[in-house]
């Protein structure tokens, strides 16, 4: 099993690529108050569909360029 992630599409200017915001919860360890951390992370779209704004899940993959080691399974609705 590969890792799986639910995010948000941020930009889709590239050729074959997206960005995309992964949000998270986090407690902080000593003020116990929740925080709101995001990721962004560049994202392999084949066939350049995602567009800005979309729901989108991802999965990690191999090595694809440089910054890219994620690609699109499917886009949530």
């Amino acid at each position: 099993m590969r890792k799986r992630k639910i995010g948000v599409v941020v930009s889709d200017k590239m050729n074959k690529t997206v960005v995309v915001k992964i949000s998270n919860y986090t407690k902080h360890p000593l003020y116990k108050k929740y925080i709101r951390k995001s990721t962004r992370i560049y994202v392999h779209d084949e066939k350049n569909e995602c567009k800005t704004g979309e729901k989108v899940m991802v999965e990690l993959t191999r090595p694809l360029s440089k910054l890219k080691r994620w690609r699109v399974i499917r886009r949530i609705d």
